[in-house]
């Protein structure tokens, strides 16, 4: 089994759709086994559930992404564990452990409106009320 975790500098990224970096972890008899870093190499919010099903990844932990987002993830079968905050290898030991505290559905509802969010440097900078990783 393959987990990706959104990436940076050791921590659960928190916007997905923005993610410039998958940690993935591969998963054998309940333990890892071995990681590599994949880059997303500039795709985004539409196409990173195409670029984690190509790399073989059945479930994603993140922080904060949109319905748009959650949908494209469903549907091609990773499942999701959102709302996920700190340490990336920590957040797979406490999923593997069978402790994550996660959401499955979108926590990031300002994605719908299609505006721009290049601007911003974390969710709670951009109006969704501070959900995208709490």
């Amino acid at each position: 089994m393959k987990i990706a975790v959104t990436y940076e500098n050791g921590t659960v990224f928190q916007h997905f759709g923005h993610t410039e970096q998958f940690k993935v972890y591969q998963v054998e008899d309940g333990r890892v086994t071995g990681t590599e870093i994949l880059d997303t190499n500039g795709s985004g919010h539409g196409a990173l559930a195409g670029f984690l099903q190509d790399a073989g990844v059945e479930a994603l932990i993140c922080g904060g992404l949109g319905m748009g987002a959650r949908n494209a993830l469903a549907q091609a079968g990773v499942t999701l564990y959102a709302g996920v905050t700190g340490d990336a290898d920590a957040a797979v030991q406490a999923l593997l452990a069978g402790r994550l505290a996660y959401g499955t559905e979108a926590n990031c509802s300002h994605h719908d409106g299609g505006h721009d969010h290049a601007h911003h440097g974390g969710c709670a900078s951009h109006g969704c009320g501070g959900h995208c990783g709490a």
